[in-house]
C-alpha cells in the first residue's frame, strides 16, 4: 500500500499536492464567486433577534449578517466565504456592504435597533467611513440605533488603532461590542482603554455551559470581568433552554442563539414575499 510520503514524494518541489490544488481551487472559486456578488449587488442581510435574559424577555437588537448569493441564486452564509476574504481588500468591501445596508435598514424602520460586523482592518477605510458619514449626517438619530462588533482577534491586531477609532466615534452614539470575548487574544491592560458598551462572550465557552464545569469558571471569570468595567454581556449560539437558564442565572445579560430564532432574510418588519436584499 502506498504511504502518503510516498504518493507525494514525486512531486516537484514548489508544486501543490493534490490536496492543496483542490483547496486552492475551492479558495479561489469563492473568492471569485464572492467579487461577483458584491460587484452585481447580490448581497443581504440577515437578522438574528438578541433577546433580554430577563423579564420581560423581549428583543432587544438584531444582529445583521452579511449574506450573498451564488449565480443559482443560493443564499450563502458568511462562514462559508468570509474566513477566506477578511483580511483582503474584498473584505473591506464586504464591511461597507454590510454597513450600508444595515444604515438603510435603521433608516427605513425607525424602531429597529442593529449590531454590524466590522473589521479593525476596515478603520481608516475612507469608502467605508464615507457610507457612515453620509448616513449619519442624514439623520444622526442612526448612531444611537446602531453597534458595530469588533471581534477580539481583530481588535488585538490593533489595539491602539482601535481606540484611536472609537474615540472618534464617541460623539456619535455609536455603540461597540467586543465579539469573541475570552477567545485567547484579550490584553484585559486594553480594556481600561477601550470603549467597548459590550462584551459577546466567545461561543466555546457558551455551547453546553450548563453541564461543563470548566466552562462555567471561565463564563463566570469573563461576567466579572465585563461587570467590572460596566458591559454589557451577551452570549451567543446559545441553543438549550438549560444553557439559557445558566447564562440568565449567573448575570448575562442578552441571550442570542437558535433557541431564541435563526438568522432569516424575512424579519419581522418586512413585508411578507421581500427580502432584505443589498
Amino acid at each position: 500500500m502506498l504511504t502518503r510520503r510516498k504518493m507525494y514524494a514525486d512531486v516537484p518541489a514548489g508544486q501543490y499536492s493534490p490536496l492543496e490544488a483542490a483547496v486552492g481551487a475551492r479558495d479561489g472559486g469563492t473568492i471569485e464567486m464572492v467579487e461577483q456578488a458584491v460587484r452585481h449587488r447580490q448581497t443581504m442581510l440577515a437578522y438574528q433577534p438578541v433577546m433580554q435574559a430577563h423579564p420581560p424577555h423581549q428583543t432587544a437588537f438584531y444582529e445583521g449578517l452579511i449574506r450573498i448569493l451564488d449565480d443559482t441564486g443560493r443564499v450563502v452564509p458568511a462562514r462559508d466565504f468570509l474566513p477566506m476574504v477578511e483580511n483582503t481588500e474584498l473584505g473591506r468591501e464586504i464591511d461597507c456592504v454590510t454597513l450600508e445596508t444595515g444604515l438603510r435598514t435603521l433608516a427605513e424602520n425607525p424602531s429597529v435597533r442593529l449590531s454590524l460586523n466590522m473589521s479593525a482592518r476596515s478603520i481608516g477605510y475612507k469608502r467605508w467611513m464615507r457610507i457612515l458619514d453620509r448616513h449619519l449626517n442624514k439623520d444622526q438619530t442612526l448612531g444611537e440605533r446602531l453597534m458595530l462588533e469588533i471581534s477580539e482577534a481583530s481588535a488585538m491586531t490593533v489595539p491602539e488603532l482601535v481606540i484611536d477609532f472609537m474615540d472618534r466615534l464617541q460623539d456619535r452614539s455609536i455603540g461597540f461590542a467586543l465579539d469573541d470575548f475570552g477567545g485567547g487574544m484579550t490584553a484585559f491592560r486594553y480594556l481600561k482603554d477601550f470603549f467597548f458598551d459590550a462584551v459577546k462572550i466567545d461561543s466555546q465557552f457558551v455551547r453546553g455551559v450548563h453541564a461543563d464545569a470548566d466552562n462555567q469558571s471561565v463564563v463566570r471569570a469573563l461576567i466579572a470581568v465585563a461587570k467590572q468595567f460596566d458591559m454589557l454581556i451577551i452570549a451567543n449560539q446559545v441553543e438549550t433552554v438549560e444553557d439559557a437558564e445558566f447564562l440568565a442565572a449567573n448575570g448575562v445579560d442578552c441571550l442570542q442563539g437558535y433557541l431564541f430564532g435563526a438568522p432569516t432574510v424575512r424579519p419581522p418588519w418586512i413585508p411578507e414575499g421581500k427580502s432584505a436584499t443589498g
